[in-house]
């Protein structure tokens, strides 16, 4: 098998330095990027001139571009592409300022568009590539203080879908990868909004959840990542986790059954049907 070209937004930590440090040491080539390039310097020391060290922070539109005009210009492709980076915010819906939902906008949702859009000239112009957008349990099922981090994941999903169509013709695919819960330290990173006293019953019940919940051993996913971008044939969406199928079919099942037991008043809502656009 051909060694595979890699560029990994958020590899510092957590799932981005697990999947590239396994990409590396089955002979890829990696452009590992992160907001202090010390944070992936020490890469080049274990894997020479297989990877390539940028600092990358996705909330700046000229940087995005220039760090991927940079990598297509050292490694002269791009097979994977993984819109990694992003972080938390824990906050009731009263809770969070303006300020802190923008920010987490900025990255989680419009980074991965700054990437997106730096990087799918190159790959329309090769016509080939696999884009991996890093989604979340959340960005299929929120939680309570956790609404505006996965309304971003939800903003990711919806976007990989369209993305997924409309660069089928240019032979790029698109998969959606769902972790559920693991042992990483992605939590440290999470910022914290002012709290309001009338949520604090809310906030304790997620403290317990965190730690008390069964947590997977992030370093098991790198084989599941691997064979994804390995696969001729890869899904749109790829759940990682023995929690996240249970979780689905719960929250697809309990949607189903609301939106079947509305169906008289949604099917009355349709009025009289017309075909085509009014004149």
């Amino acid at each position: 098998m051909n060694s595979k070209i890699w560029f990994i937004t958020g590899a510092s930590r957590g799932f981005g330095r697990i999947w590239a440090e396994a990409a590396l040491k089955r002979g890829d080539k990696v452009t590992a990027t992160a907001r202090k390039i010390a944070d992936v310097g020490g890469l080049r020391d274990l894997f020479g001139d297989a990877v390539l060290p940028l600092a990358l922070d996705v909330s700046k539109p000229a940087q995005v571009q220039q760090a991927m005009e940079h990598a297509y210009r050292h490694f002269g492709k791009l097979d994977v592409l993984v819109n990694n980076a992003g972080y938390s915010l824990m906050a009731a819906v009263e809770e969070a300022s303006d300020d802190q939902i923008r920010d987490l906008f900025d990255v989680n949702y419009l980074g991965m568009v700054r990437v997106l859009r730096a990087a799918l000239p190159f790959l329309r112009k090769q016509r080939s590539g696999h884009i991996l957008g890093v989604s979340s349990g959340l960005g299929i099922g929120s939680i309570p203080l956790l609404g505006y981090y996965s309304a971003t994941k939800w903003a990711v999903e919806a976007l990989h879908e369209s993305l997924a169509e409309e660069v089928k013709p240019f032979s790029i695919r698109v998969t959606i990868v769902e972790p559920g819960p693991y042992a990483t330290d992605f939590g440290k990173s999470a910022t914290i909004a002012d709290f309001l006293e009338p949520y604090e019953e809310s906030r304790n019940l997620l403290r317990t959840h965190l730690s008390t919940m069964e947590r997977g051993d992030p370093a098991a996913t790198a084989g599941a990542i691997l064979k994804l971008v390995d696969s001729n044939n890869p899904p749109l969406r790829l759940a990682l986790g023995s929690q996240m199928l249970p979780r689905a079919r719960a929250l697809y099942a309990d949607r189903l059954a609301t939106w079947e037991a509305w169906a008289d008043v949604t099917h009355a809502a349709q009025g009289q049907s017309q075909i085509g656009l009014r004149s």
